[in-house]
C-alpha cells in the first residue's frame, strides 16, 4: 500500500481575465455611433453643443480625444502655444529649434541672488533641485525662495521681463 500524496495535475489554476477598462469600452464604440447619438455625448460631456458642421466621423475623433484628455490630462499650456503658432503658419523647423535650445539639460544650475541670499537651484532628471528638496517647476521653487507666486523661469532669467507698469514690477 502506498502513502505517499498524489502530486497535482499539471494544470495551472485560471486566473480572472482583468476587468476591461470602461473608458476602452466607450473609444472602442464610438465609430458606430450614428451622428444625433453621437452629438448627445458630446453635450453630456462638455455642457455645450456639438459643432454643427461637423462630419460624424470628426464628432467621433474630437468626442474620443475630449475623453482622454478628461481622464488622463490635456495638452500642456506650452503646447497648446506652439500648436497654436504652427497653425497661424509660423515656421516649424524655427519654432520646434527654439523649443529644443531653450530645454534645460539635467545638470545645468540657475543661480538667483533674493533678499541678499544666492540660491542655486540644479536641473535633474524629475525636476528641480533646492536645498536638498526636488520640486516639478521651476515657479514651485521660486515661490519656497519667495514666499509668494512667481513664474518660474522669469524669477530666474530664462524670460523676458514684463515691461514696468506705473505700480510698479509684477511678479
Amino acid at each position: 500500500m502506498n502513502c505517499l500524496p498524489q502530486p497535482a495535475p499539471l494544470t495551472r489554476p485560471r486566473t480572472a481575465d482583468p476587468a476591461p477598462d470602461p473608458l476602452e469600452q466607450d473609444l472602442a464604440g464610438l465609430p458606430s455611433l450614428e451622428l444625433d447619438e453621437l452629438r448627445r455625448r458630446w453635450r453630456k460631456l462638455t455642457r455645450r453643443p456639438a459643432p454643427p458642421s461637423l462630419r460624424r466621423e470628426l464628432l467621433a475623433r474630437l468626442l474620443a480625444y475630449e475623453m482622454q484628455a478628461r481622464a488622463y490630462g490635456g495638452l500642456s499650456r506650452d503646447t497648446g502655444r506652439l500648436l497654436d503658432r504652427l497653425a497661424r503658419g509660423d515656421d516649424a523647423r524655427t519654432l520646434l529649434a527654439g523649443a529644443q535650445e531653450r530645454r534645460l539639460r539635467p545638470g545645468t544650475q540657475l543661480v538667483r541672488e533674493h533678499a541678499g541670499r544666492l540660491h542655486r537651484v540644479t536641473v535633474t532628471e524629475v525636476g528641480y533641485l533646492w536645498e536638498g528638496t526636488t520640486y516639478a517647476s521651476l515657479s514651485e521653487v521660486a515661490r519656497a525662495i519667495t514666499g509668494t507666486r512667481w513664474n518660474g523661469p522669469r524669477f530666474f532669467g530664462l524670460r523676458d521681463k514684463p515691461a514696468v507698469s506705473a505700480g510698479g514690477e509684477q511678479p
